[in-house]
């Protein structure tokens, strides 16, 4: 008996979608294989470096020239590391010239699974690998089992204030401390990529004699530079213009890229002041949190304020304030069109040293890509980044009425806690309407 008309058409309707949905599964499932193996063939130097070359703790790569006498090659990325900054100081070649800054580039990440990266980390890594082939630079890509050997290793007096930590970016924040202090080299993110090749970030014309015009001090460049850091605010210090764009000062450090020397004083002021605030925090009583209430006073510590680089900003200021008197609003490019200014033995680059190519909106006198001044491009694609309606709001109101300073510049939804004790100011968010305020609390 055949089936009734209606009953067909649904039945190829359905057999129709099933099949559809069989297609697009094979495909998506042949498409994900694809970029598995595209990532490296269309990568030859991630395939070369980090796809080829795991080890314990990350990836690496040391030039065959600095070690050909080795009688053995290193199984974990510490003893590689070691072995690199032991290399490195062996000759003034394989350090930036005029510094003490070895030819050492780090980054991190939780694996080194190049597949599942995203297009823009793995196009930013092999970029640095262009540049580490283009000069004889060692190479470290750290991944979480990595991370934590070099902290045991290294600073184990800090290792329960590390993981008490709330997030992965701020404990990334700190490893980028901690590995610039004892092994030194150059420090860029995963989003970032050089404009320049780090062997060329220091010339000559960096290391010009500057003066501050309101104290009339001349600054004298000392050679050899031990510390390159970067501006990534450069705001009028007597505006509203930086609070309102979300920075805590004027004139702000980035952390998104830093070069050092091993042993920088900067470093040990840095992790010094962290763990001060979180025994002022949270280990009061001992060396370890205790319960909820504690892990809830960490968590409403801003993350930018504790180990981004508001914090990083602070260690150096008070460092240079300390050692030198600097007036740390001298700094500012804005006057100067602009120049590289050596404190000390650290080089601070304008805006466009680490962060050029800035829309008008949020300028502040960041010039483009394509300028001798920038070295290292950011493309603030940061994993931590999440959409959340507070933050927004925040953002929003700080800009467009000038309120809502304190409110939080980041998520806190992202690391699974709500942070409302001290966000918001009360009165400001009367004067926004109290059908935001009831929202965001």
């Amino acid at each position: 008996m055949p089936l009734p008309r209606w009953r067909f058409r649904r039945l190829v309707v359905l057999a129709s979608a099933l099949a559809f949905v069989f297609i697009c599964a094979v495909q998506w499932s042949h498409a994900e294989a694809l970029s598995a193996l595209s990532a490296g063939r269309g990568s030859p130097l991630l395939a070369k470096y980090v796809q080829t070359q795991p080890g314990k703790g990350g990836a690496w790569h040391i030039p065959d020239e600095w070690i050909e006498d080795s009688t053995s090659r290193p199984e974990t990325i510490i003893d590689a590391a070691k072995l690199a900054i032991q290399r490195a100081t062996l000759s003034s070649q394989r350090k930036i010239p005029h510094s003490e800054i070895p030819l050492i580039v780090h980054q991190t990440w939780k694996n080194t699974h190049v597949e599942a990266w995203s297009p823009l980390m793995r196009k930013s890594a092999t970029r640095w690998l262009q540049a580490v082939e283009e000069s004889e630079m060692a190479y470290f890509l750290w991944d979480d089992e990595g991370v934590a050997q070099f902290v045991k290793s290294f600073e184990p007096e800090l290792e329960v204030q590390f993981y008490s930590l709330p997030s992965n970016v701020e404990r990334s924040d700190v490893f980028r401390i901690i590995v610039a202090k004892w092994i030194g080299g150059i420090y860029g993110d995963m989003d970032t990529e050089p404009l320049r090749n780090p062997s060329s970030w220091i010339t000559t014309d960096d290391l010009r004699n500057w003066e501050d015009s309101e104290t009339n001090r001349t600054y004298k460049a000392a050679d050899p530079i031990r510390a390159i850091v970067g501006l990534e605010a450069d705001c009028p210090p007597e505006s509203d213009a930086y609070w309102r764009m979300g920075y805590a000062e004027p004139v702000q450090l980035t952390q998104w890229s830093l070069a050092a020397a091993p042993g920088h004083p900067i470093f040990q002021t840095f992790l010094d002041r962290l763990s001060a605030n979180l025994k002022n925090t949270t280990f009061r009583r001992s060396s370890r949190i205790h319960g909820t209430e504690d892990q809830a006073a960490l968590n409403r510590i801003d993350p930018l304020l504790l180990t981004g680089p508001a914090a990083f900003t602070e260690a150096v200021k008070g460092w240079l304030k300390t050692t030198t008197g600097l007036r740390w609003n001298a700094l500012s490019g804005l006057t100067d069109g602009g120049q590289s200014k050596v404190v000390g033995d650290i080089l601070v680059l304008p805006i466009t040293g680490f962060s050029p190519g800035r829309g008008m909106y949020g300028n502040m006198g960041s010039k483009s890509v394509d300028d001798p001044s920038a070295r290292l491009f950011h493309h603030a694609q940061g994993s931590w980044r999440k959409t959340d309606f507070v933050v927004e709001v925040g953002k929003f109101c700080r800009t467009v009425f000038g309120l809502c300073r304190d409110w939080p510049k980041v998520s806190y939804v992202q690391y699974g806690l709500v942070n409302r004790s001290s966000a918001f100011e009360l009165e400001s968010c009367t004067q926004l309407g109290r059908a935001i305020c009831w929202r965001a609390f």
